[in-house]
C-alpha cells in the first residue's frame, strides 16, 4: 500500500464537497475516479495532495512526496508565457525552496523522457506556441521526469481533441504497465476506459463504486 485515504471530509463554507471517502491504493495500480461535473473528483485530489485542508480524516502516503507527481486540471490555451518547453520539463528536478541547478542525471533523465513521449521537435519552441495536445505532453513530460512511483491527473484530457486524448491514454496505459507506475486519475472519457480497464472509483460526495471495471461496466 502506497497511498490510504480515510473518512474524508471536505466542505467549502457551507457546502460539503466530499465526505466519508475512504479508499487504499497499492503500487502498481491504476485507477479512474470517475463521476458527474461536482461530484467532488478535483477536491478529493486537490485534497490528497495537500492544496486543499479536510474539515476531517486524513491522507496517508507509504512514500517519499517527491516521489509524488500532480497534473491538475490545465486551461491549456492560457499557457502562453517566455519560456521553451525544455525550460518548462526541466522545473519538474526542482526540489522545493532550491534554486534550479541541474544535474547530470537530471539531464539524462530530461532526454529519456521526451524520447519516451516522442516530443523532441517541441522542446527549444516556446510553450506559447505549442498545441493543447503538445503543451499537455510537454506538461506531462514535467510531471514524469522525477520517475515518480505515483502520478495523479485531474481531467488531463480537457480541451484536447480525442485522437490526442487517445494518444494520451496510450502513454499512460505504457507508463502502468511496463514501469508499474501508480496512476489516479479523474476523468469523464469514459469511452477510453474500456481499453484500460482500470480500478473505478465513482464519487458523488461519498464513494458509490468502488471495484473492478467489468463489474461497474454491467451495474
Amino acid at each position: 500500500m502506497i497511498l490510504e485515504v480515510k473518512n474524508l471530509k471536505v466542505s467549502y463554507n457551507s457546502h460539503i464537497a466530499i465526505e466519508n471517502v475512504s479508499f487504499k491504493v497499492k503500487q502498481g495500480e491504476y485507477i479512474a475516479l470517475v463521476g458527474e461535473n461536482g461530484s467532488g473528483k478535483s477536491t478529493l485530489i486537490k485534497t490528497i495532495m495537500g492544496l486543499k485542508k479536510p474539515d476531517s480524516g486524513e491522507v496517508n502516503f507509504d512514500l517519499d512526496l517527491s516521489e509524488v507527481s500532480y497534473l491538475a486540471q490545465t486551461d491549456l490555451k492560457g499557457i502562453d508565457f517566455p519560456a521553451t518547453s525544455k525550460e518548462i520539463i526541466m522545473t519538474g528536478c526542482q526540489k522545493h525552496g532550491k534554486l534550479p541547478f541541474y544535474t547530470k542525471k537530471d539531464k539524462e533523465s530530461f532526454q529519456e523522457i521526451v524520447k519516451e513521449l516522442g516530443i523532441e521537435e517541441l522542446v527549444n519552441k516556446r510553450i506559447g506556441e505549442l498545441s493543447g495536445g503538445q503543451k499537455q505532453r510537454a506538461l506531462l513530460a514535467r510531471s514524469l521526469i522525477r520517475n515518480p512511483k505515483l502520478i495523479i491527473l485531474d481531467e488531463p484530457q480537457t480541451g484536447l481533441d480525442i485522437h490526442i486524448t487517445r494518444d494520451l491514454y496510450q502513454i499512460l496505459e505504457r507508463l502502468n504497465r511496463e514501469k508499474k507506475v501508480t496512476i489516479i486519475m479523474a476523468t469523464h472519457d469514459l469511452d477510453e476506459l474500456e481499453n484500460i480497464k482500470p480500478r473505478i472509483i465513482t464519487i458523488s460526495k461519498t464513494i458509490k463504486y468502488d471495484g473492478k471495471f467489468e463489474e461497474w461496466k454491467g451495474m
